[in-house]
């Protein structure tokens, strides 16, 4: 009988991980069917008896997945590949050093050479496409629920008929009997009984019509791919994008704005120049769509020179939907700041603030004049500022527009 050296086994068993059947390696290599499937099976492999039996072809290019939750990574072939060489190696290099290169754990190499090792001989030798194929075709591990032991089942049972929640019946347990873990279950868990066929089944067995307040009978599903924009406008316009020159406020011609709103779509524009906290106010004619904000900013910036219109920073509300258009029609782009980020336009919060004397919130702007507008803004502009020294964003601005500087 002829017998194979440990190296001609190994392509035979390469050889049927990458699909060939048993007839075409019993052909090449010379070895009889029932001696491959031997092989086979002591390498852990399901083998497949008939004329072209063999074992069953899967993509062992394919990455094994991992459970969402699991901090640790799947070893890939590359990885496994990795592992024979350095364990051929005259003077085998050591586990740790192995885990150290792959960026895995030392137990985790460990297990992979105890758990997917060959035999042969009076040794266990370990090839890569075979512990990958195993790893591949391995059955997901199983193990009874939580919720099959009888007394946490009838306790579960009890407070969700009583309509408690699936949080509150998992506390109530932890608060009640806290020496005992045993009669300890996660939410999760419950909710996966109520959710899930198979998992337990708890929803056939409640008395109540409704064992959650949403009256759900399945979790909805939460799409793979990331999740689409809803505001397409800040594409290219966060505040990453805005000119670095515009955040030191060492020049003039950047501006920070926002709504001061009322009841009955009522509300103001109000901008902010950075540098003088100049103030420029508009009232919203009853509405507060993007159109009409963006006729209102118009407006106020038309007066400018160019050189005072360098940025507008927003915040993310959608009233600057159209900002382009602004854009274009006043060559000053727009910026926005990110979510929830308030001091990121803190002039303009302040100048909000102030506002708010004349005008408490709930105050409907509607029932105010322009000129009444117009005289708080004046008023405003002329108000001495500790931030500047004590001059007012009108000295402050006006040199700037004229060209001529205010002595120091």
């Amino acid at each position: 009988m002829n017998i194979l050296s440990w190296d001609e086994r190994e392509r035979v068993l390469v050889a049927l991980t990458r699909g060939m059947s048993a007839l075409e390696v019993s052909r090449a290599m010379g070895v009889a069917r029932t001696t491959l499937s031997r092989w086979a099976i002591l390498a852990g492999m399901t083998f497949t008896l008939g004329h072209h039996g063999g074992v069953a072809a899967v993509d062992m290019d394919r990455v094994v997945t991992v459970h969402s939750g699991r901090a640790y990574r799947r070893l890939t072939l590359a990885d496994r590949s990795y592992i024979q060489a350095a364990r051929s190696l005259p003077e085998p290099l050591s586990m740790r050093r192995i885990a150290s290169e792959l960026g895995v754990s030392a137990s985790t190499v460990s297990r992979e050479l105890s758990q997917h090792g060959v035999e042969y001989a009076t040794q266990r030798r370990y090839v890569a496409e075979v512990a990958h194929y195993r790893a591949l075709t391995a059955r997901p591990r199983t193990r009874p629920g939580r919720l099959a032991d009888p007394w946490l089942r009838v306790a579960v049972m009890a407070g969700l008929n009583a309509k408690h929640s699936p949080q509150q019946v998992a506390e109530r347990l932890r608060l009640k009997y806290p020496n005992h873990p045993e009669r300890h279950v996660s939410h999760e868990t419950i909710y996966q009984a109520l959710y899930v066929q198979g998992k337990g089944a708890l929803r056939h067995e409640l008395t109540v019509e409704k064992a959650l307040r949403s009256g759900r009978t399945g979790r909805i599903p939460q799409s793979k791919l990331p999740r689409r924009s809803s505001r397409p406008w800040l594409e290219g316009a966060r505040l990453t994008d805005r000119p670095a020159e515009a955040a030191d406020r060492a020049v003039p011609g950047h501006w920070e704005g926002d709504l001061v709103v009322g009841p009955d779509n009522s509300g103001l524009v109000t901008l902010v120049e950075r540098r003088t906290r100049y103030a420029l106010i508009g009232r919203l004619p009853g509405k507060r769509d993007s159109t009409t904000v963006i006729d209102v900013l118009q407006d106020l910036v038309k007066g400018l020179p160019a050189s005072m219109r360098k940025t507008l920073t927003w915040d993310q509300g959608s009233e600057m939907a159209q900002h382009a258009e602004f854009t274009i029609a006043t060559d000053c782009p727009v910026f926005f700041c990110d979510p929830h980020s308030p001091w990121q336009r803190g002039s303009n919060e302040n100048l909000n603030g102030l506002i708010r004397d004349f005008y408490p919130k709930g105050s409907n702007f509607n029932h105010v004049s322009d000129v009444d507008i117009e005289e708080m803004q004046q008023l405003l502009n002329d108000r001495p500022r500790k931030t500047l020294g004590y001059y007012t964003p009108r000295e402050k601005l006006e040199p700037l527009i004229t060209g001529v500087a205010l002595a120091s």
